[in-house]
């Protein structure tokens, strides 16, 4: 929930250089309408896909009603 679209992921490689993403897009989805073939499914270009939880949490079964997912581009 702190990252916005156009904001800087950078991760390090093994090899100690650091790739750097740009967000693209956020989305929230209810946990019984994940849509998994776009979250998981092939893409075009190499990318993340960070999920979590949101929502509210229900203490009944112990889980959050949403998933927060930040989808993210690398920059050559």
């Amino acid at each position: 929930g702190q990252l916005s679209e156009g904001d800087d992921i950078f991760i390090t490689r093994e090899d100690g250089t650091r790739a750097r993403f740009k967000v693209t897009l956020l989305e929230r989805y209810e946990q019984d309408s994940f849509p998994t073939e776009k979250v998981y499914g092939n893409i075009d270009h190499a990318g993340l896909r960070l999920i979590t939880c949101s929502g509210t949490y229900d203490r009944e079964i112990k889980r959050y009603t949403q998933n927060l997912v930040v989808y993210a581009k690398l920059v050559e």
